[in-house]
Order: C-alpha cells, then structure tokens, then sequence
C-alpha cells in the first residue's frame, strides 16, 4: 500500500513536467509568425525554429538516455530543468542582438533540456502501475501537457504578437524570463522531492539490444516520427493560414488565439483517454470530460463578450470526438488508427472547403491528435524489460519528425502552385502511416527475455 501511494505522488510531481514542457513547446507556435515578421524571414527560414527546436530530441536523445542510467532518473531531471532555464534566459541577450541565429541556438538548447525530461518522464509514468493501463496514464499525464499547450498560445499571443505596423522582438523578453526563474525554481525543488526507484532499470540480462528483434518498437519509432512531424505541421502554419487565406482572414493576434483550441482539443482528448484506457471507465465519467470543456469555452466566450456560435464548430468536433472514443472501444491500437484516418479526413475537407468549415475542421485535428503519443509509447515499449530505456530514448529522439516535417511543409508552402492551404497534403501522408501502425505495425512479434 506504501509503495503505491508513492507511485501516486510520484505521478503527481511528474504531471508538472508534462505541463512545463507543453507550454515552452506550443510557445514556438507564437514565435514562428513573430520572428518571421522581425527578420522578414520566407516559410522556410520561418520554420528553422522548429527544425532546431525538434533537431535537439534527435540529438540529445541518446545523450540523455546514457545520462540518465549514469546519474539515475531523479539528477537527469534537474539537470534537465537546468538546462531549460538557462535556455531560456538566453532569449533576453538575443533580443538585445537580434540575430536570429541565437534564438536557434536558445531553442535547440530549450529542447536538449527537454529531451531529458521526456526520456525520465514518460518512462516513469509508463512504468509506475499496471502494463495494462500504462497508455490510461500516459493520457492523463499527456492531458496536463495540452494544458500548457492550451495556455501557451494565449500567453504569448497576448504577450508577444501586436496588431502593429512595426514588429518588435522586445516583447519575448518578459515572457521568457519569467519562464526561466520558473524553471529554476523547479530545478532547485526536485533536489528535495523524493522519487522512487525504476526497478526494472536495475535487472541484469546477459542479452544484448537488438533493435531488430523488436519490430513494433522500431514501427513505432517511425510512427512518433510522423505523429509529432504532423500535430507541428498543423500548429505551425495555423496562423498563417488564417491570416492569409481569403475566406478566413483574421489579424495575427485573433489567428494566435484560436490556436488555443487547437491544444485544448488536444487536452480534452487526453482526459478523455484517460477514463477511455483506464480501470474504472464509464461512459458518464466520459460524458463530464466535454462537458466541462464546453462551459469552460462559453463563460471564456462571454467574459470577452464574444457570441457563443463563435465556437459551434468546436463543440462539433467535441461530439464526433466523443463518439470516435465509443467506436474504438477502448482498445489502443484502435484508437489510434481510427483518429488516424480522421485527422487525415480533417484536412483534406479544410484544403478544399473555406471560411468556418476550413478553421474548425483543422483545429479539429488537436482532438484526434490527443491519444497519439501515449498510444504509439506504450505499444512501442510494450514487453521490452531492461531495455525499456532504450526503447524510450529511441522514441523520445524519432520527435525529430517536429523538425523535419515542418521545414518540409515551409518548402512546399513557397511553391506558389501549392501555398499555405494546399501544404497540408504533407500531414495527410503522415497520418495514413499512423493508420498502418494502429492496424498492423504495432503488433509484438517477440517478448525481452
């Protein structure tokens, strides 16, 4: 009983991270346009921050999984917190010197730090209970991550982006400092926080890693590729293309704050995967998830004394969302196929329609996009034993997809026949892998000896 009740707290403390690194990353949504208007940067260039900010995982993953089996889970994650802080302090001395090649080198730092955090984190929260309801967990934790997604990009919308003739890089430097002494202060907390101990970690096998031999972790490593390559993809270019086409049209400031409703989907998702995947699932305590979020989205509606049918198109997608939850059954793997094909739907309807049905539909997308990671993570670590931290590293360092697939989408958002709307092709391709995974990729061939 003991040692569950630490497994409680230990996954209580552990949720704050999610939280933390879900905001700093859906903040790079805000940058994209900002920084592109300061350094008149094309699509391209635009998309660097988050080639850079993604190109860390790849890098660092492996880095941080030694690290971590060096110093243990507890120390990588107040180095990573660290790490993180001084990142972010950097933003200030780049605004002073406006070169843009600093705030890259900020970004690829920030996201080194966390690197670390991901490999501890989610291999903690996976392991911390049953095999069985690992991905229920994950959902949860995942869910307190889309809260920071959610309220990053009302932040710096309100903070950063202005309706102004003349952009001024200035405005990231309150932000970032105040994130900065956060994460310090964090840093110096989890000193002090007891964690408990990764038992499998300490296993001795005589077996060497064959990545080879486990061909729904490498499947799955491709599948988090594309994944994170298509929920960056989307995110990134939302606000320019609701500023730039014609049948939308709204102004950098509004165009930021719908983006909002793209992580919120996201996060009212993973609540609702949670109860989906976990032990005690009914379908009244699934009900309460968009029912909250609903009143949620209409006092915040009234209080900015916006009309409620701003946010019918959400509360659509609220609905047919609850019902791909239904169809799924709670079965992982289903789930994950099914919302799949759907986001894949989303954008072919958004890049031939216009006006409501081309906004709502693609921020549609960050509800199906909610139990992706934890999905395709448990599947993908599922019977490893001792070499779950090197399949967690592995599939921390594939976020890589988040620098790739954007830059590719910037590429093809240059080539005047394509442009901003019709550069979405590139998530669809993405999401029909993600299908293949759920249907047939994650299925374990071998179990660790």
């Amino acid at each position: 009983m003991e040692q569950k009740q630490g497994n409680y707290n230990a996954f209580y403390i552990l949720v704050l991270l999610f939280f933390m690194w879900g905001f700093l990353t859906s903040m790079n949504d805000i940058l994209v346009p900002h920084l592109k208007s300061v350094f008149e940067l094309k699509n391209w260039q635009a998309q660097l921050i988050q080639f850079f900010f993604f190109l860390a995982y790849f890098v660092m993953s492996i880095p941080a999984g030694i690290l971590i089996r060096k110093i243990g889970y507890k120390k990588g994650i107040v180095a990573g917190l660290f790490l993180m802080g001084l990142a972010s302090f950097l933003f200030i001395p780049a605004s002073y010197i406006q070169v843009y090649g600093f705030f890259l080198l900020a970004l690829f730092l920030l996201a080194s730090g966390i690197t670390i955090l991901q490999v501890a984190a989610n291999t903690y929260v996976a392991v911390l209970g049953k095999s069985e309801t690992a991905a229920s967990r994950l959902n949860l934790a995942q869910g307190f991550n889309s809260i920071g997604h959610t309220l990053a990009p009302l932040f710096g919308a309100w903070l950063i982006l202005q309706n102004t003739e003349v952009v001024d890089v200035s405005t990231v430097r309150m932000p970032y400092a105040v994130i900065a002494c956060v994460l310090m202060i964090l840093a110096v907390s989890f000193l002090f926080i007891r964690l408990p101990d990764i038992e499998h970690e300490k296993e001795q096998t005589k077996k060497s890693f064959n990545l080879w031999e486990y061909k729904h972790l490498y499947l799955g490593a491709l599948a988090i590729f594309f994944y994170v390559g298509a929920e960056i993809s989307v995110g990134s270019f939302l606000i320019e293309y609701f500023r730039s086409d014609p049948s939308i049209g709204l102004d950098t400031k509004t165009a930021g704050s719908y983006v909002a409703f793209y992580w919120g989907g996201a996060m009212v998702g993973r609540f609702l995967g949670a109860i989906s995947l976990g032990e005690n699932k009914s379908l009244a305590k699934m009900m309460l998830v968009p029912l909250i979020a609903l009143v949620v989205v209409n006092v915040v509606l009234m209080s900015n004394d916006t009309p409620l049918s701003t946010a019918f198109g959400f509360d659509i997608m609220l609905l047919v969302n609850f019902l791909a939850f239904y169809l799924g059954r709670s079965v992982s793997n289903q789930q994950l196929a099914l919302f799949a094909g759907i986001n894949a739907l989303l954008i072919i309807i958004s890049m031939f329609s216009g006006g409501n049905i081309a906004i709502w539909s693609i921020l549609g997308i960050g509800l199906f996009n909610s139990i992706m990671w934890s999905n395709i993570f448990t599947l993908a670590i599922d019977k490893l034993g001792p070499f779950t931290s090197y399949g967690s590293s592995l599939l921390v360092m594939m976020i890589v997809g988040g620098a790739v697939l954007p830059l590719l989408q910037g590429i093809l958002a240059d080539i005047p026949a394509i442009g901003i709307k019709h550069c979405f092709i590139l998530p669809v391709f993405a999401y029909l892998y993600l299908v293949f995974y759920g249907l047939v990729g994650y299925k374990n061939e071998m179990t660790a000896q």
